[in-house]
């Protein structure tokens, strides 16, 4: 006889292919009310209105769009609806909705009031969202079977549902799409105060020993992310218990970070290597993200969506229209004199 299912209601996800799977380590760790979520007091004020008037009028939630950088926290906060909700939130993700198929055994296996959360939803096939337009306003989808002279159209009727919608690159959704969003609200970096009491948190759950330092050490080579919070907890972890006794302090935290070659102000090994060649291949003129990626051996979406905006919002680089410029501050970070002519502003 199969093993009962004991997850919690809020807390389900689909098992299909078009699943999107939540590690064990991940959702351990992961809030699950919004008064266990720290730092976003904006959007969680917001989402918390929309969550009472929904309980009061005994209504599905309006649809959501979470855009924002990877890691702060979007997926968190659709599992978080849900629960406060006490409804099931089914989970995938924009690239493996190939067809309207899919699409459509995603919405009709949902139940009234469901969640369901669409992770890099501009990442939608064109034909595909189209079909998303009159289910999110008319909870409907028409769906053509068949080809040729056998064509035909079937009207399938679905239950209402909350669309949560979250995106890195929130430019690339269409119009059409982003207006029938109740709610567009956008999640920024955290500050070292908050990811210091997201530091405390994660390790009261993973039964971890850390002072005040080996926190504030954590969280200021973070780079303003809980996911990569929780990410080097657990090497520092291994760290302390393989070198030390056990206890995060500052000095066992940085060297282990050291180790990861992540740096005090939370630079890695790739955006060093960003920094590096637009200093040394362009002398800090503008050049395009195209061109670093080639040089790194990256790809260029993963140097747009990953690095480059945290370097932008610490000041090592700048976006103009003729590219990417180096700043002062991004020399000094790969230990080399700006240009002759650059001024601390990245200009010349």
């Amino acid at each position: 006889m199969p093993a009962a299912d004991n997850t919690p209601k809020g807390l389900g996800y689909i098992s299909t292919a078009l699943a999107t799977p939540v590690t064990p380590a991940e959702a351990a760790l992961r809030p699950l009310s919004f008064s266990d979520f720290t730092g976003q007091p904006k959007t969680v004020e917001r989402l918390k209105i929309m969550v009472g008037a929904a309980r009061q009028r005994s209504e599905p939630l309006n649809h959501i769009l979470l855009s924002g950088p990877p890691g702060l926290g979007k997926t968190t906060l659709a599992f978080i609806l849900g629960n406060e909700l006490g409804k099931s939130v089914r989970v995938t993700s924009g690239p493996v909705i190939e067809k309207a198929g899919d699409l459509a055994g995603l919405l009709t296996n949902l139940e009234e009031g469901d969640i369901l959360f669409i992770d890099e939803i501009h990442r939608i096939p064109k034909t595909v969202e189209e079909y998303l337009y009159s289910a999110m306003e008319d909870f409907r989808l028409d769906i053509m079977i068949d080809q040729g002279p056998n064509a035909r159209s079937v009207r399938l009727s679905i239950p209402r549902f909350t669309l949560v919608g979250a995106t890195t690159r929130s430019g690339l959704l269409t119009a059409p799409l982003r207006s029938r969003f109740t709610l567009q609200t956008r999640l920024d970096y955290y500050d070292h105060a908050t990811l210091e009491n997201i530091v405390q948190r994660s390790c009261g759950l993973l039964k971890v020993t850390i002072d005040a330092g080996g926190a504030a050490e954590i969280a200021k080579r973070a780079r303003g992310t809980p996911r990569v919070v929780n990410n080097l907890i657990n090497f520092v972890r291994d760290y302390a218990q393989q070198r030390a006794n056990g206890k995060i302090t500052q000095p066992i935290a940085a060297a282990a970070l050291e180790l990861l070659e992540i740096d005090a102000a939370g630079l890695d090994d790739m955006d060093k290597r960003m920094l590096r060649v637009m200093a040394e291949n362009y002398g800090g003129k503008p050049v395009g993200m195209s061109t670093i990626a080639v040089a790194v051996g990256e790809e260029a979406e993963t140097l747009e969506e990953v690095h480059e905006p945290y370097l932008i919002q610490e000041g090592y680089i700048q976006r103009t229209p003729q590219g990417r410029i180096l700043t002062a501050k991004g020399y000094s970070a790969v230990g080399l004199k700006a240009a002759v002519g650059l001024d601390e502003k990245g200009l010349f």
